[in-house]
């Protein structure tokens, strides 16, 4: 049986133009990039719905169509195969339009995660939403990632971000933070940094594309002024909760793919296939 979740809603900031994938982003959403047959997009919604939420709210911008038409039923598909072996084939996304509601707004110009996140504000209204960052693929044999934390947000109902250990030569790629542990491996937040150089960092933990966020965070994005890249971070954001006590950083059980990196992409499709066969 589900757990109930207090938290009906993920959002998922989608207007990115995938530049480290072109050409096949000039065209195609990189949310849409397929892992073996499915799209990332799909893997971070079915994260989601293993987490609670039914509702699935998309900031997308110019050409990212595909993003709708793939969270929709197509018809012509569905009768060309009807009755065939390969109308199995559609099963989990076909279940997925039947249990999640999805909304879209566009984000006009590109002016950072935080500001794709305010964007977002007219589909969350005043509720804690969580947010997935779908080119950040997250697997566990056990609870998904957004699951554990929902877990948390439970216990210490204020924001939370996932964080993981990495190389500190890779801090300048990542929103670095520090704080003090309060339980293994959970942190209440002191410090955090949009991408800092590795001299400059405070530690090796960095966020990774898994928040849960209070709805005082689109107010505090209002008033945040462009940081790093001249992009509104949603990391200056989040550090004005932090200074009252209210960010938790969270060093999920899991692993993590950086399906933003090529790199990243074919590892997470070789490890996903050879997984595969052995089920």
């Amino acid at each position: 049986m589900k757990k109930s979740s207090p938290i009906s809603v993920c959002l998922f900031p989608a207007a990115g133009y995938g530049t480290r994938f072109l050409p096949v982003t000039k065209a195609m959403p990189k949310e849409m990039l397929p892992v073996l047959t499915k799209p990332l997009i799909q893997y971070g919604v079915e994260e989601a719905m293993d987490a609670g939420m039914n509702t699935m709210a998309i900031v997308t911008g110019r050409g990212k169509r595909a993003i709708e038409d793939h969270f929709d039923v197509s018809y012509e598909l569905e009768h060309q195969i009807k009755g065939t072996s390969k109308e199995k084939m559609l099963a989990d996304i076909r279940h997925i339009i039947d249990k999640c509601t999805f909304s879209y707004t566009r984000q006009v110009q590109m002016k950072g995660l935080g500001h794709a996140i305010l964007t977002g504000e007219t589909l969350i209204g005043d509720q804690p939403f969580a947010v997935i960052l779908a080119d950040d693929l997250c697997v566990n044999d056990d609870e998904g990632v957004l699951t554990q934390m929902v877990e948390l947000y439970k216990k210490y109902q204020c924001s939370i971000v996932a964080i993981e250990e990495i190389d500190p030569s890779q801090t300048d790629k990542y929103g670095v933070i520090a704080g003090e542990e309060i339980e293994p491996g959970i942190y209440r937040v002191s410090t955090m940094v949009e991408k800092p150089s590795p001299e400059d960092a405070p530690t090796n933990m960095a966020i990774i594309g898994r928040y849960i966020l209070t709805p005082d965070i689109f107010n505090i994005i209002r008033t945040t002024k462009p940081g790093k890249g001249g992009e509104i971070q949603i990391t200056d954001a989040l550090m004005e909760q932090a200074k009252s006590g209210n960010v938790i950083a969270y060093k999920f059980r899991g692993k993590r793919y950086d399906c933003g990196s090529i790199d990243g992409y074919v590892q997470a499709t070789i490890e996903l296939y050879e997984k595969g066969k052995r089920q």
